[in-house]
């Protein structure tokens, strides 16, 4: 009798291992990805037979009518006892491909992250809006989930979640927690938090801000007093306010610009990067507080100006994500040429690296 591919097994070994990921491609060795690389096992390539009883195991029961005329799917999957899993399915030379991320039982802490301490301050805001953003496997969602336990720790309140899919599974601690899936819990994202305003919210995680419907629910549910926690595939502070205000048309843009203005209260810009000693990853963040100064700069459309306070806005512990690799090359834990790599102003970070801001870098108060 052929073998196929047991991938509760291979996922628990995935797990032990510390893979962040798991690819499965039909007519290739099953690959995790360790530490950012992507590392091929040395199992058999994976058949249709493979990934066919694969998806029997993995696919949800609502799921699996839908599968064989969907191009692409979000949802989640657990082993008992091991990890859950976040699934995307998706096709590839007319073929299924399935990649899983794994998502740990355990919400790591702010410290066990080694996220700059400052990020536990954006916990104790009671209304407005806090973005989280990067790039793909950059870590935002377990930032958020050290925001949103941190908060559940710590204050009587009640937090809604709306994710597609569920992530994280959270414990009521001090807080109850309310978890929605879209397409199970909600009809979608801006129906989540429409419906979420009358569901007596103190909180409101948003999985991700991908459209203006959403983006309008969010600056409407954090403008009628409460915190709206979501994430944005943008690099940095600027970018972030840039993408949100052109999302709506021109005529549109003057009164988002004052509305985004009167209603962020910061950003958190993340990569994570290899360390040094290759034992793991560690992040990298740009933080950006909202001022009134800031507030002003960004009604009045003068960005780079936001980017400089940030640059000399060590006494509100702002950081930009420059001072931030400098930082963490100052304490051994990344190389130069990471740093070099991943910074998005190379012209910039060649200039603190020849000493050009040596005070300012120094000031930065971030412990690890």
């Amino acid at each position: 009798m052929e073998n196929t591919l047991n991938i509760n097994e291979f996922l628990t070994k995935a797990v032990k291992e510390g893979a962040s990921d798991v690819h499965l491609r039909i007519d290739e060795a099953p690959a995790i990805r360790k530490n950012g690389k992507i590392i091929r096992t040395t199992l058999p390539p994976v058949t249709e037979k493979d990934l066919s009883h694969v998806l029997n195991t993995v696919l949800p029961k609502y799921l699996k009518t839908k599968v064989q005329s969907a191009f692409d799917l979000d949802f989640s999957y657990e082993i008992k006892g091991v990890s859950r899993f976040r699934i995307n399915l998706a096709r590839q030379l007319g073929h299924t491909a399935l990649v899983f991320r794994i998502i740990p039982y355990e919400t790591p802490t702010i410290e066990e992250l080694l996220l700059p301490p400052t990020i536990k301050g954006f916990a104790n805001f009671h209304n407005g809006i806090i973005l989280v953003t990067g790039p793909t496997g950059s870590g935002k969602t377990t930032t958020i989930a050290s925001l949103i336990d941190l908060i559940n720790q710590n204050e009587q309140k009640h937090i809604i979640t709306i994710e597609d899919p569920i992530e994280f599974i959270y414990t009521n601690k001090k807080s109850i927690i309310t978890q929605r899936q879209v397409e199970i819990d909600t009809m979608s994202f801006p129906d989540g938090v429409k419906y979420a305003l009358r569901q007596d919210p103190d909180v409101i995680l948003i999985g991700e801000i991908r459209d203006i419907e959403t983006l309008t629910s969010a600056l409407k549910a954090a403008e009628t007093g409460h915190l709206v926690i979501s994430t944005l595939h943008t690099n940095d502070a600027i970018q972030t306010v840039n993408r949100i205000v052109n999302m709506f048309q021109p005529q549109d843009r003057e009164h988002i610009r004052r509305q985004l203005a009167n209603t962020l209260r910061g950003s958190i810009s993340q990569k994570l990067l290899p360390k040094k000693d290759k034992s793991g990853r560690i992040p990298a963040c740009e933080i950006m507080v909202v001022t009134p100064t800031i507030k002003d700069f960004i009604i009045k459309d003068e960005l780079e100006q936001v980017y400089d306070l940030v640059k000399k806005g060590s006494y509100n512990d702002m950081i930009t994500m420059n001072m931030s690799l400098i930082k963490l090359l100052k304490a051994g834990l990344i190389s130069q040429e990471t740093a070099l790599e991943v910074s998005d102003n190379k012209v910039e970070i060649e200039q603190m690296l020849r000493g050009a801001y040596q005070g300012t870098v120094e000031k930065i108060n971030i412990q690890f």
